[in-house]
């Protein structure tokens, strides 16, 4: 058999091609990275550069300033996220009363001199910089101060930089705990406490040497760590501008170049050459170069053989910049989940079907960030300022209704308004009379809320029968028919004139 083998000749093993095209190798595969880590494995060696990148960028780049602006507008907006308490009667009743009372109180530790523990931040500016604070650094520590002097409420926020969350230092805890990235975690992965530096290392203490602390460890319960987990075992946060900050970094040094391209060319600057290679004395010197005074409406004589050269640059900007940089913004503002119109401020070419579209998507988008906020950050504290307001009877409540004003509670972000708004008012009046929608699905839309549209339109009617006026208007349902009335005497009325 071997010999006929050899007759045959030797047959070439067959190129078996890979199911998938993105696991294919060769030279145009050679530089994508193919190597299998977890998550904390790729994040640790990147973090403190991706965030101190992020901030560089957050500072003086206008694109990445923008991008923040654009959360704390529409995540967070004017009002921030609004309590309103639910609790209900055994008959079914809203318990009115006991709502009010946990609201004020909440509305009232709301200010700055209650909320934070420096007393400078209000709750909505809390949530201005939790959402701020997680597109930047990627993560979010706060800790919760329980019985500070001087607040009625017993119950302040300290927000903390990333910075003291030392990503650095992985250790085996004394109780057989993993310390992974400063956070220390039980084998299915919970943490249950958080080493911090007692300062920030990033802090100079006037010597331009850094001011490094001891570390101190922090229960979890005392901690609120937010971040958007992307892998499963995650242990820290990724700024979300991460994925962008190459491009925003090559379009602001492009930016740059063009700039100086424009301001080179429009000098028309030039040379002074002569076959002889003289010399060429001219009006005055800056540095060992002769210059020439070249004054708008002037000719000037040169020496015999010399001769002019004008310096024409060319090469960057032009015509080629606007499509140049708009096709780099469009792949930032995907990267940051909003649209080229909203982060470039530019409308130019722009219709109404298109920047609804995008607008729609934006708004799906920053709800989820609403959501995420909710759930992460002030639903928690709202929990615990809840426990401490009526343990230091700043709430007049028992504890045994903590869990009941504690979970019949609704928070309400902020709203958008209509695109258009006469043809989604008339698409939400027939969505309501078919029975799709409700009111408080209406209002929802708006963050408002139904019970509180009735109290206003209540006292708005109230109000203008105090002043004897009458609208032109009826909500809620068909328009009355208007009622005639006749002015006149009693004997008009009954004929004797």
């Amino acid at each position: 058999m071997a010999f006929f083998d050899f007759l045959r000749g030797k047959q070439q093993p067959k190129h078996m091609k890979r199911s998938y095209y993105g696991a294919e190798t060769g030279r145009l595969f050679s530089d994508f990275i193919t190597q299998s880590l977890s998550a904390d494995s790729e994040i640790s060696p990147s973090l403190r550069v991706l965030r101190d990148r992020c901030r560089q960028l957050s500072r003086n780049d206008p694109y990445a300033k923008r991008y923040i602006q654009i959360l704390n507008s529409n995540v967070v907006g004017s009002a921030g996220v609004r309590l309103q308490v639910r609790k209900r009667n055994p008959d079914g009743s809203l318990d009115t009363p006991g709502n009010r009372i946990v609201e004020n109180a909440w509305a009232s530790w709301g200010r700055k001199e209650t909320c934070s523990i420096d007393g400078r931040l209000s709750w909505n500016q809390c949530q201005r910089l939790f959402i701020e604070t997680l597109a930047r650094d990627g993560e979010v520590l706060v800790r919760k101060i329980k019985n500070p002097r001087g607040n009625r409420f017993g119950f302040s926020l300290q927000f903390i930089e990333a910075d003291y969350l030392d990503e650095s230092y992985n250790n085996t805890a004394t109780n057989g705990n993993e310390i992974r990235m400063g956070v220390e975690i039980t084998k299915e992965g919970k943490p249950v406490a958080y080493w911090l530096f007692e300062d920030n290392p990033s802090h100079t203490n006037g010597f331009g040497r850094p001011n490094y602390r001891n570390r101190i460890r922090v229960p979890a319960d005392e901690i609120i760590h937010s971040f958007i987990q992307e892998r499963a075992g995650q242990t820290r946060g990724v700024p979300m501008m991460a994925n962008v900050l190459s491009r925003l970094k090559m379009l602001d040094g492009y930016e740059e170049a063009s700039l100086v391209h424009a301001r080179v060319a429009a000098s028309k600057m030039g040379f002074f050459t002569s076959p002889s290679g003289d010399e060429f004395i001219g009006d005055e010197y800056e540095g060992a170069a002769p210059l020439m005074d070249a004054s708008p409406g002037t000719f000037s004589q040169l020496p015999e053989g010399m001769s002019f050269e004008s310096f024409d640059p060319s090469g960057v900007g032009g015509a080629d910049f606007a499509d140049f940089e708009k096709a780099i913004l469009r792949g930032i503002a995907s990267g940051l989940g909003v649209s080229y119109v909203s982060l470039s401020n530019n409308l130019e070419g722009v219709s109404y079907s298109s920047i609804r579209q995008g607008t729609m998507e934006d708004r799906d988008n920053f709800k989820m960030l609403q959501q995420f906020m909710i759930e992460h950050f002030v639903d928690d504290v709202y929990r615990s300022w809840l426990e401490q307001a009526i343990t230091y009877n700043a709430v007049n409540l028992p504890m045994s209704k903590y869990d009941i004003f504690a979970d019949q509670v609704t928070y309400r972000p902020r709203g958008y308004p209509a695109i258009d708004p006469q043809k989604e008012v008339n698409a939400n009046i027939a969505a309501i009379n078919s029975g799709i929608m409700t009111l408080q699905d209406v209002h929802g839309q708006n963050g408002r809320d139904t019970e509180e549209v009735f109290e206003q339109v209540a006292r708005e009617k109230d109000l203008a029968e105090r002043y004897e006026i009458q609208t032109a208007f009826q909500p809620f349902g068909n328009k009355l028919p208007a009622t005639a009335t006749v002015e006149g005497s009693e004997a008009e009325e009954d004929g004797d004139v």
